[in-house]
């Protein structure tokens, strides 16, 4: 209970300059001890601080990201893990910690604005198909293009939110057999790309998920707990979902695109003009 207080209090003390200066830490790919030796600052203030502004960040999206003009939407998920991947998982881990194991984020992105409309964190299953596709459904102002991969539970849920309001494809990639260590450490050679028209009529120029597959790579190189073959994933679910909160409001609202010049926030209308870190910082006042 004395910790938590001091926690508290060393949190109150921290200037907005010098919490901008761990936010821009840990939007840049640093792990919470290097922003540690970066900044200064404790570990568990930096663990307190994510997770207030997390969830500052989350609300502010959930707000504020709605009736988007969007015309041409991408979905994918990209795999992490919590505490332990799931074979190392043991049932004693479980009890401690019913979270651990693999953890998948969905992602929607405006292909045009290159704006992430929608994300939400679960399993890969249906029920977390569903919650997603849902979500994006209820912030769009028009019918769009929508394109995913081949991953079946999509199909129930698209259909069960757009009721075929949308044109939707599936893009199932096609790879080479390969070894062992190719597997583990590179990915499979792509031979070949199979399209498939879902519901309505897209154009079949647009069929792509290159988009949000580049946003995954982005994830990656700006998130530490993402990076693969390190120690450096998430311990606790809280900071894990706080993290990409904060990804999230950073990549729409601070992060210049380099082909669009603006944020993507700007390119969507939904921000007139270009966020600072501190701006998402005030966040929590």
């Amino acid at each position: 209970m004395l910790e938590r207080c001091i926690i508290g209090l060393v949190m109150n003390r921290l200037t907005p300059e010098k919490q901008a200066q761990v936010v821009a830490a840990l939007v840049e790919g640093n792990s919470i001890r290097a922003t540690v030796r970066m900044t200064g600052v404790a570990k568990n203030t930096i663990a307190k601080l994510l997770v207030e502004l997390g969830a500052a960040c989350s609300n502010y999206l959930n707000e504020h990201l709605v009736n988007l003009n969007c015309k041409r939407v991408q979905i994918d998920e990209i795999w992490s893990f919590c505490y332990a991947k799931a074979k190392n998982v043991t049932p004693e881990i479980a009890a401690k910690n019913p979270f651990a194991g693999d953890v998948w984020t969905w992602i929607a992105i405006d292909a045009d604005s290159k704006l992430i409309a929608s994300w939400i964190i679960g399993p890969r299953d249906s029920v977390t198909a569903r919650m997603f596709v849902n979500d994006l459904a209820g912030r769009l102002a028009n019918r769009i293009q929508l394109t995913s991969d081949g991953l079946s539970v999509y199909l129930a849920a698209v259909e069960k939110a757009f009721r075929g309001e949308v044109d939707y494809a599936m893009l199932q990639k096609i790879y080479n057999d390969t070894t062992e260590g190719q597997k583990r450490y590179s990915p499979a050679e792509c031979i070949g790309c199979e399209r498939k028209v879902i519901d309505g009529y897209p154009d079949p120029k647009h069929i792509s998920t290159s988009y949000v597959e580049r946003q995954n790579l982005t994830m990656r190189m700006s998130m530490r707990r993402f990076t693969r073959l390190t120690n450096a994933f998430s311990k606790k679910i809280e900071n894990h979902v706080a993290m990409v909160a904060l990804h999230v409001m950073h990549y729409n609202y601070v992060r210049i695109h380099q082909t669009l010049r603006v944020s993507p926030a700007m390119a969507a209308g939904v921000s007139k003009q270009l966020w600072e870190i501190e701006d998402i910082v005030r966040l929590m006042n």
